[in-house]
C-alpha cells in the first residue's frame, strides 16, 4: 500500500463541531476522491458525512447510515456525495458488483467508504483515510485525516 504523504489531526467536542469538521474536510479533500472512513459504532461517521453534505449543498436531512442498503448517494450543487458501508461484504468480487470503482472514477464524486480497510484493493485505490474515535469526554471525537 502506498504511504500517506500528508496528515492532519482534528478534534471536536460536540455534534455541531463534527458537522463543521465535515464541512471543512470537503475543502481539504475535494472531489474526485475515494476516502476510507474508519471508526467504531457511534464514532460519528454519519454525522461527519452530514457536515460534508451540507458543504456540498446536498439534503442533510436525508443522510443516514448505509449499513443495510450499502450505498447512499446525495446530489450536491456540483458534487455527488456517495456514502458506502462494506461491513457486510466478505469478498473482493462483491465490491465490483456494487460499482465502487466506477463511482471512484467519476469526476464529480466524493466517495466515503466505511469498512473499506477490510479490503486491500480499496486501501490501494484510496486517496485518503479518516479515522475517528471517541475522546475522553462524551461528545469529544478525535480524527486523523491522512491523504496523498
Amino acid at each position: 500500500m502506498k504511504a500517506w504523504t500528508m496528515q492532519k489531526r482534528l478534534r471536536t467536542r460536540s455534534v455541531n463541531g463534527t458537522l463543521a469538521l465535515g464541512e471543512m474536510i470537503t475543502e481539504l479533500l475535494p472531489a474526485p476522491k475515494l476516502v476510507v472512513l474508519r471508526g467504531d459504532l457511534g464514532a460519528g461517521k454519519t454525522t461527519l458525512v452530514k457536515g460534508m453534505a451540507a458543504a456540498l449543498g446536498a439534503p442533510v436531512d436525508e443522510v443516514t447510515s448505509p449499513t443495510f442498503t450499502l450505498v447512499h448517494e446525495y446530489r450536491g450543487r456540483k458534487t455527488r456525495l456517495i456514502h458506502l458501508d462494506l461491513y457486510r461484504l466478505e469478498r473482493e468480487e462483491e465490491i465490483e458488483g456494487l460499482g465502487l470503482w466506477e463511482m471512484a472514477d467519476a469526476p464529480d464524486a466524493l466517495v466515503m467508504v466505511e469498512w473499506g480497510d477490510k479490503f486491500a484493493s480499496v486501501m490501494e485505490r484510496a486517496d485518503a483515510e479518516i479515522a475517528m474515535e471517541q475522546g475522553e469526554v462524551e461528545n469529544e471525537r478525535l480524527l486523523m485525516v491522512q491523504w496523498r
